[in-house]
């Protein structure tokens, strides 16, 4: 039988895909292109035509072939797929460093650049620009002997990547909590205890059994009223893959994050960088690690002001000091008393079906799309749905999975990811596909799942990533949809769409009460709008923490001195931090944002781009949201444009000028010298 993963289906065979499938198609697959690169590589006169788009077709395969792989490996990870998983990691790693080490294609990409450089359309040159780029930052102008050592760090760092990511899902899956008396349940949702139930009945246990999943987390630490099941979760979760904690050891990534940070210092520094947030930069919109300090510290000293007189009114509300378990079951009901309104209260007028017709008309609206359900895909677990997406002509332009649910073996947190990229070669033609995946409460007997906003807040940013993913008119794979986006300037199109899940025409349209059918009441929607900026400096100063240590712990690497993990982490706590947290907390060695996935030395980005998205969205507010001009201008100038456009040129052909920081403090009730706006 033929390897499912070398078919030339227009979507992943999942049925059919099986673990002993992978390392053997990997293996023929890199085979394959080997022989073609060296082909390409010998030919005398080479172009644009000959060359480089034999080479974007070759990327196009293997990144079509590897992505179920890998998408496999996040959501139903098992032991003997991760295994063929692993096997094949150092192959890619080591095809893709030779790839950008081959110093005839590096000669070729040159010669072509100075041949028809003139005569090229933009794209074309913009995907000659990036391709030299990135081969002179995989080493191709290194010696022989550091370039071989260049190719091993890489190697090493992959796998070492995969491992923090292995250690956390197994210390997540590892842990689980046993109650036995109702009282300590008091607060959570029914749906929580219902699965905490069934799952103890299927382990043959009295009671009740609660996970540690991320809905099951954030429920416990916002929700339950017993301190001591809060505080074994906090524990639980601020410690797996580490020293302390539960499992103290068993899954510790202490080692694993020391050998992430040297190689990624060694890789930096064989390039001539003095540090790897150096080496990060070469490729971002943000020039060099001071423009970052400087931008992190400005944010920080506007909003440390309003997040202690935050933490100080909400220690008053409670009427002790807060344990850092306390901040969000206190923050809950704070915002309860003040807006009468709970993320809680909210799930029933939240359902997802209601909210996913909601965000497609919102789509719909703004960029003349449909979006519509097709049946018969195949998927890789009952859950999963596929959607496809039509222009105003009724011709497809792409389609979409989603997988919305929380289940055993699936990573934690959400993300889009491409399955197919867009493609418009000689050699064929590929629409964009993309997955969607989120882990929210999954639906109960005879009622669909139901949301809370921030859960709807956290669909619509996937979904704006999933936007700019499909909605791109780019021709060559290396630069369509998300690929070769500044990664400072990836987050803009999904924090753009969060601001209409904040919107009262829209909220109206995303609402309908799972029993009565009516969408949610005036009074309960200006409330929840008015939460927006509810602990906005709390919440600001927490992102900051996380993208300080990101970018300090790269940029300050010494190698004489190792990681400085720990120190560096409790430095910046000391800086910015308002909300103490205990010694034993141990939340870095689950980071996998910078310690496994593209957010190393970049978590600043979040914040960055969401002083682009909140500027962005003011030229909606002032033309009005759904504005068909303003909605086209930013389709054209940045969702459409992929790496094809410095993001910095695209943002000022949407908006005019230069990013306001402005319109991000206004959001978040915060004024430029740190006071809460009135």
């Amino acid at each position: 039988m033929e390897n499912p993963l070398l078919g030339q289906e227009p979507l992943p065979p999942f049925a059919h895909i099986r673990p002993e499938h992978v390392e053997p198609a990997i293996r023929e697959l890199l085979a394959r292109n080997r022989a073609e690169i060296e082909r390409l590589a010998a030919i005398e006169n080479p172009t644009f035509a000959t060359v480089v788009e034999p080479l974007e077709e070759l990327h196009h395969r293997l990144a079509r072939t590897w992505s179920p792989v890998s998408h496999l490996n996040a959501v139903l990870n098992s032991d003997s797929l991760r295994a063929a998983y692993n096997a094949c990691l150092p192959l890619l790693s080591e095809y893709q460093t030779d790839l950008q080490q081959n110093e005839a294609l590096y000669r070729a990409y040159r010669l072509i650049e100075e041949r028809e450089g003139p005569s090229l359309d933009p794209d074309q040159r913009k995907v000659l620009e990036h391709a030299l780029r990135e081969f002179r930052l995989a080493g191709v102008g290194l010696d022989p002997q550091r370039k071989e050592r260049f190719k091993a760090v890489m190697l090493e760092l992959t796998q070492l990547q995969a491992r923090f990511e292995e250690n956390v899902l197994d210390a997540t899956n590892g842990w689980s909590y046993r109650v036995t008396d109702p009282a300590e349940l008091r607060g959570l949702n029914d749906t929580i205890i219902e699965q905490a139930r069934r799952r103890a009945h299927e382990q043959h246990l009295e009671g009740w059994l609660l996970t540690l999943d991320q809905p099951t987390y954030v429920a416990v630490v916002t929700d339950a009223e017993s301190e001591t099941l809060r505080r074994a979760f906090y524990e639980a979760w601020t410690t797996r893959a580490s020293d302390r904690g539960p499992n103290a050891g068993r899954w510790d990534n202490t080692q694993v994050m020391e050998g992430i940070l040297r190689l990624r210092h060694e890789a930096a520094q064989l390039l001539d960088f003095r540090n790897y947030a150096e080496y990060a930069l070469a490729t971002r919109m943000a020039r060099s690690v001071d423009e970052v300090l400087q931008f992190l510290q400005d944010l920080a000293r506007a909003g440390r002001p309003a997040a202690e007189r935050e933490l100080a009114e909400l220690e008053a509300f409670a009427g002790r000091r807060l344990a850092a378990w306390d901040v969000s079951f206190y923050s809950e009901r704070l915002q309860r008393s003040r807006y009468s309104v709970s993320q809680e209260e909210l799930r029933p007028y939240f359902p997802l079906p209601r909210v996913l017709q909601g965000l497609f008309e919102v789509a719909e609206r703004l960029f003349e799309l449909r979006i519509r359900e097709r049946s018969g895909v195949p998927v890789w677990h009952g859950d999963v749905r596929f959607f496809e997406l039509q222009d105003r002509t009724g011709q497809t332009i792409g389609g979409f999975y989603l997988d919305a649910y929380a289940r055993p073996n699936k990573r934690s947190g959400a993300w889009m990811d491409e399955c197919i990229g867009r493609k418009r070669l000689s050699t064929g033609t590929a629409l964009p596909i993309a997955y969607l995946v989120c882990n929210f409460l999954p639906p109960g007997d005879g009622r669909p799942a139901l949301l809370t906003h921030d859960d709807v807040l956290t669909l619509f940013h996937e979904f704006g990533h999933g936007l700019h993913h499909l909605l791109t008119r780019v021709s060559y794979p290396s630069l369509a949809g998300i690929n070769g986006v500044a990664w400072d300037a990836v987050e803009l199109p999904s924090q753009f769409l969060e601001n209409y899940a904040w919107h009262p025409d829209v909220l109206q349209r995303i609402s309908c009460h799972v029993s009565t059918g009516e969408p949610l009441p005036e009074k309960m929607q200006s409330q929840l709008i008015a939460t927006r900026s509810f602990h906005a400096g709390l919440q600001l100063m927490r992102q900051l923490e996380f993208a300080l240590f990101d970018f300090r712990l790269h940029a300050g690497y010494d190698p004489a001195r190792g990681g400085r993990i720990l120190e560096t982490l409790n430095e910046v706590r000391r800086e910015v931090a308002v909300v103490p947290v205990p010694e034993w907390n141990r939340f870095a060695h689950s980071f996998g944002h910078i310690f496994a996935g593209g957010y190393a030395a970049g978590y600043y980005s979040y914040k960055w781009a969401e002083v682009l998205a909140a500027d962005a969205f003011s030229a909606f507010e002032e033309n009005g949201v759904f504005d068909s001009g303003t909605a086209r201008r930013f389709l054209d100038a940045i969702l459409s444009r992929g790496g094809t456009r410095d993001p910095l040129d695209a943002f000022i052909e949407f908006r005019g000028r230069k990013p306001d920081i402005r319109p991000l403090l206004r959001q978040h009730g915060i004024t430029a010298t740190g006071e809460l706006a009135a």
